[in-house]
C-alpha cells in the first residue's frame, strides 16, 4: 500500500519530490489524486477532465513564478497522512494549499482533520489557504504569498 502511495504522490512530469528547497516562498498544493475522487458526486467531472484542471493550474502557477511542489494524495486517511509526512520531509513551505475535493465533500473530513493537523505539527508557521477549484488555486495562494521574482 506505501509503495502505491508514494507512487500515486508523482506528479507526473515532473518528480518533485527530489528537487531541493530553494526558497522559502516554496508553496504546497495538497489534492486528491484524481483516480481516488467519486465522480457520481460531479457528474459534468471525469478523471481525465479533473487530471487536466490540476496540470493546466499547476503549470500556471509556475508560469506565474510559484516554486510550486504537488501533492496528490489517496483518499484513504492513514495513507494519506503517510505521503503528506514524505512529501514535507527535509523542505521547508511558506504555505499549503488543501484543495476544495479534500475539505468540501463530506466524506473527506477525518482526511483533512488529519492532514491540517499533520500539517501544524510538521511544519509550524506554515500558513493555510485554500481553493474552490483547481483555476482559483493562484488567487488562494497569493493571499498569503508572492511568486518568486526571476
Amino acid at each position: 500500500m506505501l509503495e502505491a502511495t508514494l507512487s500515486m504522490i508523482s506528479t507526473g512530469t515532473k518528480d518533485t519530490m527530489s528537487q531541493t528547497d530553494q526558497s522559502d516562498a516554496t508553496v504546497l498544493s495538497i489534492g486528491l489524486h484524481p483516480s481516488e475522487v467519486d465522480y457520481s458526486n460531479y457528474p459534468q467531472l471525469d478523471e481525465a477532465t479533473l487530471t487536466a484542471r490540476i496540470d493546466a493550474g499547476e503549470a500556471a502557477l509556475r508560469a506565474a513564478g510559484f516554486d510550486l511542489v504537488a501533492c496528490r494524495l489517496p483518499s484513504d486517511p492513514d495513507a494519506a497522512e503517510e505521503a503528506l509526512r514524505t512529501r514535507l520531509e527535509g523542505r521547508t513551505f511558506r504555505v499549503a494549499m488543501i484543495g476544495a475535493g479534500v475539505r468540501m465533500a463530506a466524506e473527506h473530513t477525518l482526511l483533512f482533520e488529519r492532514l491540517v493537523n499533520l500539517l501544524i505539527e510538521q511544519a509550524p508557521g506554515i500558513r493555510l489557504c485554500f481553493n474552490t477549484s483547481p483555476e482559483t488555486t493562484i488567487d488562494a495562494l497569493r493571499r498569503w504569498v508572492a511568486p518568486i521574482e526571476n
